[in-house]
């Protein structure tokens, strides 16, 4: 890839136009921040969800960087119920705590729900227990501001948002938590380059030149939460390169942890990778049982994660 294709990563917030609501974001997640630290809660930003690249400025088309946000989703609901609160920077229309259980590829959101007679709705008896459930901790979470959930269709979105939010979140020093599960896209059209309008089909073939996206991971672990816990994804289709990725990753960005996990298995099994060159990577498997029980792997993740997450800020306690 030639030079000239690399971008730095503070030059592409010159070069890119920021969303329009990101002054909102800005002053929510500073207020969620305010209140949930008055109460010592600590604090977790999941990011869930893929990052869409726009062809042209006034966009038509664009290349999406798929995910349907399954796992940062189900994280979140764990960190809720583990006594975080969260801020879950997601894709719009992705997946959601709580809501995600009912909107499935086997049912749409209307086949939970009957009518009589009368035409007055319900909910199908087999699905209230868990509906009411869910509806209860969703609305508590919201209630109580321990759920904040900024969202972003766009890379630049995305980008914006998660170097401002990094920065409040990162003023909490160790008692931040940071959970990167968005697939973040590895390639884009800077501004300039791209075209005004919809690109017409009949110019003929189509041909893009693409710049890499940045490496955000480097400023937010050394300049915007530089004393924070921070957790970063891998995922890979070959095993044998899996560990070799997630500490490479590890060495060059300097943060915490890597979930590593395989694309076929990812729902099964994954390994916590930890900064320290000494422990082998640590594996989180579901038993045959557990997955008949449709028992989710997210539980486990997140029990490990506050644990390491509490030996952090006691190890950085104790350097005071």
């Amino acid at each position: 890839m030639s030079e000239n294709l690399f971008i730095h990563p503070e030059n592409y917030f010159t070069q890119n136009t920021p969303p329009e609501n990101l002054s909102d974001i800005i002053r929510n997640t500073s207020d969620f921040i305010a209140e949930n630290a008055k109460h010592g809660i600590p604090i977790v930003l999941v990011t869930s969800g893929g990052t869409t690249v726009p062809l042209e400025n006034n966009t038509v088309r664009f290349v999406d960087n798929f995910s349907a946000g399954t796992r940062g989703a189900i994280s979140a609901e764990f960190f809720l119920k583990s006594g975080y609160s969260v801020i879950f920077l997601h894709r719009k229309h992705s997946l959601q705590p709580f809501n995600r259980k009912y909107a499935t590829p086997e049912l749409g959101f209307l086949d939970f729900f009957t009518t009589n007679s009368s035409g007055s709705i319900s909910v199908k008896e087999q699905y209230q227990k868990s509906m009411s459930s869910d509806i209860s901790l969703f609305n508590n979470a919201i209630l109580q501001k321990r759920l904040y959930m900024p969202s972003f269709i766009s890379l630049s979105d995305y980008l914006f948002s998660l170097r401002e939010i990094t920065k409040l979140l990162g003023k909490l020093g160790s008692k931040a938590c940071f959970y990167l599960a968005a697939a973040v896209s590895d390639f884009f059209i800077p501004n300039d380059q791209m075209s005004e309008h919809k690109i017409q089909s009949s110019e003929g073939e189509l041909f893009l030149k693409m710049s890499q996206v940045p490496k955000f991971l480097k400023p937010l672990v050394k300049s915007w939460a530089p004393r924070s816990f921070v957790i970063s994804f891998k995922l890979e289709t070959d095993e044998s390169l899996l560990e070799e990725k997630a500490r490479k990753s590890l060495e060059k960005y300097g943060h915490q942890a890597v979930i590593a996990n395989m694309l076929h298995t990812r729902k099964f099994v994954v390994w916590i990778i930890l900064n320290d060159n000494i422990q082998k990577p640590e594996e989180i498997h579901l038993t045959q049982a557990q997955i008949d029980q449709s028992f989710e792997i997210e539980d486990l993740i997140i029990q490990r994660i506050v644990q390491l997450h509490n030996s952090f800020i006691n190890s950085e306690k104790s350097r005071i």
